[in-house]
């Protein structure tokens, strides 16, 4: 099942570091099977506020996107970000494609019910 890497760059920073470390970065996730499917759009922001840019990487799993984070070669360009910009990263499982959100609520209404 496909996961993710999202992270929120909550400001602008054209540093050299940074420039580097857009350079570097592809080639650290596709040995993992990583691939952008959004990278540093401003958002169209419906609800709450968003400062700043989105990123979007697809992973063939969680374990591989754990791995590429984890990985020497992502470890060693990370510094150039995280010196010039402020950013919340997280990695999430995708869904089935069967998924339905139907059962997801009947599951909670059953634990509710259940005391649990």
């Amino acid at each position: 099942m496909s996961a993710y890497a999202v992270a929120h760059l909550k400001n602008d920073s054209r540093h050299e570091d940074v420039l580097s470390y857009i350079e570097r970065i592809q080639g650290t996730f596709v040995p993992f099977g990583g691939r952008f499917l959004v990278h540093g759009v401003t958002p169209e922001v419906r609800e709450g506020t968003w400062p700043g840019y989105v990123i979007l990487v697809e992973f063939p799993d969680l374990e591989r996107a754990s791995a590429w984070y984890d990985s020497p070669e992502y470890q060693e360009i990370l510094p150039l970000r995280t010196r010039h910009i402020e950013a919340d990263v997280v990695l999430v499982p995708g869904v089935p494609a069967d998924y339905d959100a139907k059962h997801t609520a009947a599951a909670v209404r059953s634990a509710v019910l259940n005391g649990d």
